[in-house]
């Protein structure tokens, strides 16, 4: 046996050898064989013993190609290891490795399309080759994609980024060349690859593969994948959103990849069920922070910009959102404005909601104010600024969406900001925002509060149909405090100046509903139920308040949008101008006359008497009369304005009242403005001539009568008493006159009759009565006294000994009052039944014999003309009805 290894053949020879049918191989394009070295020969080996054999290797192993390589040079050796590389790329081991044309066909297929140089671009020849081959054998594409993300490790590992862009090339188009049922058997390697890349720290690593998963997302897949997940690229994307590189260029690119990554993990997930749920909170928690980072830079100079490609994403995320989604999407909204104090310069938040606003559907929309009322609840202890900002928030939303973005909870929305309205209140009147008294608040702040949550209140009314908005002004005017009425509200420490305030507020915020209420007929607009306690505050002694109600009432009445073309500030020459719209009375107007009119003029009479009246007080007067006049056009609505109105004459001429200079004036002023107006609009020519001579008296001799004066800034009023000429004043005879003979004529006569208010319970609301207020809602029914006869008021003198007697014997009088209820008590639970009948019926019989007297006087009748008395007819109660008749 020679002790010398054998010389290595020379690749001709190993090609040579081959078997037949089995060509050998040609070489790729620039690659020659290099010549192989020739090895030097080996030492002989000692001569083994006989009878002694090299011991055999294990099964499955096999001696090396070249041994003693130690004693082969360094350089032919180096040599030899490239020209392997490039035959087999890598390949394992074995005759297919060292043999090109032996490998799959795949792998020759994916090797081809790579070039000599990487700058040269992906060989796109050999690319269509590998795409037929794809398609016709649709089996191989995991082991393609397999192989082709097994290039990518290893030009990624050696830092050749150009043949990873090849690769990513390659796989791209076979994912847009593949059918949809076959796609999934390339999409796990896909995303591995991209995994590699996102996982990488290159910057244009991280751009390529969004881009490449932005193309994959765009592909509709017919066949889904149970087992995929997404929760890795939703993470990593996530964190390119919010990339602080140093380089700004790289950093704006980054986060653009990061928000369009984020876009195709949505296009990808929302609409399949079978996907992964991308609405998750663990998921939206990530998404929409990332979004909400990037739409805080105002540069949208580009379509490049991260702000305008957020807003974008943004819009389709929430375009997207199904009912049960909503809520998970606005959450992490109210979170980071929250936690980055984005409340306070309200201008992102409300950019933010209108951006929700307008994307999602419409018919969710009131989901998204039902979170914001909440979160509004859950900072009510927080500061005014933040407070102050989501109700910002809440007004905006409301004036985008038109109808039904309140829902179906309305009046719950509303009872939310009116709390929120008190807790204001409170924490003014305070100086502290929170029950530990240690955040101090200030007026200024609370107040803009208060400003916010009103105009959020009217913006809500705006998106309710006209019968919701009616039941919203009863539900505000429920909320009111009155006292001695309706308990008051706030907080127990609040006191008088607290419901003061509170009811300023509520009255603001049905202002704020009344002016956008529009109805057909006052009977609907000013039911009882609500016009009653609304008139009742005009006897308030707040002048605030009782200018809130005037412009209620205004508001309300005024359906042509009268107010707004009068000019209450002088006396009108030309009404034409104006330009004002008439409407006769319906049927339901004609009703509200008949049942609420008197009430309606008697407290305009009754707020005229207020000494803390004011200028604007007079000119809201001057609107609600002349409001009514346009309204209610009839006759009998004209004389009853025209009565009215020189009965306030009347008052303001009085002596017995105790009102300023400037209070009568004022009055005279409503007269002769009102008048004007109203001897303009229809009435005969002569009470328009009357009313202009009176007029143009005042201007001559009393300027100061006339609004002109009154309401100007710096009146000139006397400085005296005022006295007024009777050329100056509305003559009651002649107004009479000049309506006679016009269509006024069956009303005319009503002008002789003064109007005089009727007073009832409602003055005890007012905190100025008087005793002769009391005095007067006395009635004397002593059938003795007679109208002519001169009554002469008992008085008593009262001193202290009178007031020291009343004090003593206030105890005996209660001592004797309990004796007399333990009597009543005593005879009824010991005296025998027949007694207590008897004394029952003996009342009975009492009343009865009075009710008979009653009876007759109302239904006695009355005299006839001819003296004799008509034959009494049987009364109703006394006439016998048949059993059959009687139920």
């Amino acid at each position: 046996m020679s002790g010398t290894l054998p010389r290595f053949p020379s690749m001709p020879t190993i090609f040579n050898s081959l078997p037949r049918a089995i060509n050998p191989p040609s070489l790729p394009r620039g690659i020659t064989m290099p010549s192989m070295p020739t090895l030097p020969s080996m030492p002989s080996l000692p001569t083994m013993p006989r009878g002694v054999n090299l011991p055999s290797l294990p099964r499955g192993v096999s001696l090396p190609r070249c041994i003693a390589v130690s004693t082969v040079s360094e350089a032919p050796r180096r040599l030899l290891q490239d020209c392997c590389s490039v035959l087999d790329h890598q390949a394992p081991g074995g005759l297919c490795g060292c043999c090109w044309a032996l490998r799959p066909r795949y792998k020759r297929l994916v090797d081809n399309i790579f070039p000599e140089d990487p700058e040269e671009g992906l060989v796109k020849a050999n690319m269509e080759k590998l795409t037929f081959f794809a398609l016709s054998a649709p089996e191989k594409l995991d082991r393609i994609a397999a192989y082709l993300s097994e290039r990518l490790t290893r030009e990624l590992n050696r830092h050749r980024y150009g043949y990873v862009c090849i690769v990513m090339e390659a796989m791209e188009q076979l994912l847009l060349a593949c059918h949809c049922q076959s796609i999934n058997l390339l999409v796990e390697s896909f995303l591995s690859t991209l995994r590699l890349l996102l996982e990488a720290d290159k910057p244009h690593l991280h751009i390529l593969a969004t881009n490449s998963f932005v193309k994959f997302a765009n592909i509709e897949e017919d066949t889904p994948s149970y087992h995929r997940s997404y929760d890795f690229f939703v993470s990593r994307f996530s964190e390119m959103c919010h990339s602080d590189h140093h380089d700004t260029d790289v950093q704006n690119k980054i986060r653009v990849s990061g928000i369009r990554g984020l876009q195709g993990v949505v296009r990808k997930t929302v609409d399949d069920e079978l996907q992964v749920n991308i609405w998750e909170p663990r998921h939206m928690e990530q998404i929409v922070p990332a979004l909400l980072v990037n739409l805080q830079q105002h540069t949208h100079d580009s379509s490049e910009s991260p702000a305008e490609q957020t807003e974008v994403c943004f819009r389709e995320l929430l375009g997207r959102a199904a009912y049960g989604h909503i809520t998970n999407a606005i959450r992490p909204v109210l979170i980071h404005l929250d936690s980055h104090g984005l409340w306070k310069g309200r201008g992102f938040a409300v950019q933010c909601f209108k951006i929700i606003m307008f994307s999602i559907q419409s018919q969710h929309s009131h989901l998204v104010i039902q979170q914001l009322l909440g979160h509004l609840d859950a900072n009510s202890r927080s500061p005014a600024s933040v407070r102050a900002g989501i109700v910002e928030v809440l007004s905006e939303a409301a004036v985008i969406e038109a109808t039904g973005s309140v829902g179906p909870t309305v009046l719950e929305v509303f009872n939310t900001l009116l709390r929120q309205l008190r807790q204001s209140v409170d924490y003014q009147l305070t100086g502290f925002y929170d029950n530990t008294g240690k955040h101090q608040t200030t007026s200024t702040e609370e107040k803009t509060l208060q400003d916010a949550v009103i105009k959020t209140i009217g913006s809500f009314a705006n998106t309710l149909p006209i019968y919701q908005r009616s039941e919203v002004m009863l539900f505000i005017m429920g909320k009111i405090p009155v006292p001695g009425i309706y308990p008051v509200l706030g907080s127990p420490n609040a006191g008088f100046e607290g419901s003061r305030m509170i009811q300023v507020m509520l009255l603001k915020s049905l202002l704020q509903v009344s002016e956008s209420y529009e109805s057909h007929n006052l009977l609907t607009a000013l039911p009882s139920s609500f016009l009653e306690p609304l008139l009742s505050f005009t006897l308030m002694e707040d002048p605030e308040i009782r200018l809130l109600v005037l412009s209620i009432l205004t508001s309300l009445i005024d359906r042509q949008q009268n107010a707004t073309r009068l000019d209450t500030s002088r006396v009108m020459c030309d009404v034409s101008m104006l330009e004002l719209k008439e409407d006769r009375c319906c049927r339901q107007d004609n009703l509200f006359i008949r049942k609420h009119a008197q009430h309606l003029y008697r407290h305009v009479y009754l707020t005229c008497k207020e000494e803390s009246s004011g200028r604007g007080h007079y000119q809201a007067l001057i609107t609600l009369l002349a409001v009514l006049s346009v309204e209610l056009a009839n006759e009998e609505v004209w004389v009853d304005l025209i009565r009215l109105v020189l009965a306030l004459q009347e008052l303001a001429l009085s002596n017995h009242e105790s009102l300023s200079v400037f209070n009568r004036c004022g009055i005279h002023a409503v007269c002769a403005a009102f008048l004007n107006l109203l001897a303009l609009l229809g009435p005969p020519p002569p009470l328009h001539l009357h009313v202009t001579q009176v007029i143009e008296s005042r201007r001559k001799n009393t300027p100061h009568l006339l609004p002109e004066e009154v309401f100007r800034d710096t009146p000139s009023l006397p400085k005296d008493e005022l006295q007024v000429d009777e050329a100056c004043l509305f003559d009651q005879s002649k107004m009479c006159e000049a309506l006679t003979g016009s269509s006024y004529s069956t009303h005319a006569e009503r002008l002789n009759t003064p109007y005089t208010p009727q007073l009832t319970d409602e003055d005890r609301l007012s905190k100025r009565k008087s005793v002769g207020d009391v005095i007067s809602l006395q009635i004397d029914i002593d059938p003795e006294c007679r109208p002519d006869t001169k009554q002469h008021p008992q008085t008593e003198q009262i001193t202290f000994q009178t007031l020291k007697s009343a004090v003593e014997n206030r105890g005996s009088v209660e001592q004797e009052e309990r004796r007399k209820r333990m009597q009543v008590v005593e005879k009824f639970q010991t005296a025998p039944f027949e007694e207590i009948a008897a004394h029952c019926g003996a009342r009975m019989s009492s009343l009865q014999s009075k009710l008979d007297q009653v009876f007759h006087l109302v239904i006695r009748p009355p005299p006839s003309p001819s003296g004799h008395s008509p034959p009494r007819s049987t009364p109703l109660y006394e006439m016998k009805f048949p059993d059959l008749c009687v139920y």
